[in-house]
């Protein structure tokens, strides 16, 4: 895509008390977060995308299930199509998801879901996107983009993840549709200065008192692009671990060739 990618959400709350001060060395005024997240959003992350991922389900006694899928993604004008497939285990292979993300502000992104044991094609409603994809700690909006101009945008300080200057965002939706879509209140966001990713986020989960915690662990350049190839989304309550889901790309291609019958419901029960 030729603007934001998959990745988006912080960690203690001290951090945010205990800054370093938002003007360089040379006190020059720092960007708003408006125009911090803009060039998130701008950010070049490939076109024409094929990759594989390795989903490990992490429960709160440490026991893992594994799953791999294999994901395609091309830009359409603004517009942003992908289609997953999962290969193993049993129990999941063959299920697929597919996904139109509209740049517009007043289109709904479409997805959709295969369940090849029912040998049927659900449409995900917007009511249902706050919901868990899969069993993993990502919801299905988590897998779409966000529009800028569903939030409003503070930046609170600047401080360091891994060692990289970040900016620190506060992400408030202005929006109820929006809210119920997502299911987060609040976005904390961690904007490395130097290639605007996202490598850290906090969202505030509106039911069950809860927040999801996402953290790039591996952020590789691939192609002259940046491509965050580890990710770990945890759900927490107060301090308690609930489960945790570790997303890892590999074989990952850009500009490749598809058909446009690749991003469709019939490929999408037809299968791989």
């Amino acid at each position: 895509m030729a603007h934001s990618g998959a990745a988006r959400r912080l960690g203690a709350l001290a951090a945010l008390l205990f800054a370093a001060p938002l003007a360089g060395a040379d006190d020059a005024p720092p960007p708003s977060g408006r125009e911090i997240m803009e060039r998130v959003d701008a950010r070049d992350d490939g076109d024409h995308v094929s990759q594989d991922m390795e989903m490990i389900l992490i429960d709160k006694r440490g026991s893992r299930r594994e799953r791999t899928i294999r994901m395609f993604r091309r830009d359409v004008g603004q517009d942003t199509q992908s289609i997953l497939f999962f290969l193993s285990p049993a129990d999941v292979k063959d299920t697929g998801f597919l996904t139109y993300d509209y740049d517009a502000l007043d289109k709904d992104d479409d997805q959709w879901l295969f369940l090849p044991a029912l040998k049927k094609t659900k449409r995900i409603a917007s009511g249902d996107k706050s919901g868990s994809f899969m069993g993993s700690d990502f919801s299905y909006s988590d897998i779409t983009e966000r529009n800028l101009d569903r939030y409003d945008y503070r930046l609170l300080q600047t401080d360091e993840v891994a060692g990289e200057p970040v900016w620190v965002v506060e992400a408030i939706p202005n929006d109820e549709d929006e809210i119920e879509e997502t299911g987060y209140t609040k976005s904390v966001l961690f904007v490395r200065k130097d290639n605007d990713v996202v490598v850290r986020a906090k969202n505030w989960v509106k039911k069950g008192n809860r927040h999801k915690y996402m953290d790039v662990k591996t952020l590789e350049k691939i192609d002259g692009i940046w491509v965050a190839t580890e990710i770990l989304m945890t759900t927490k309550k107060a301090k308690t671990t609930l489960h945790s889901t570790l997303l890892r790309a590999h074989n990952v291609h850009f500009d490749q060739q598809f058909s446009d019958d690749v991003f469709t419901v019939r490929k999408l029960e037809r299968g791989l």
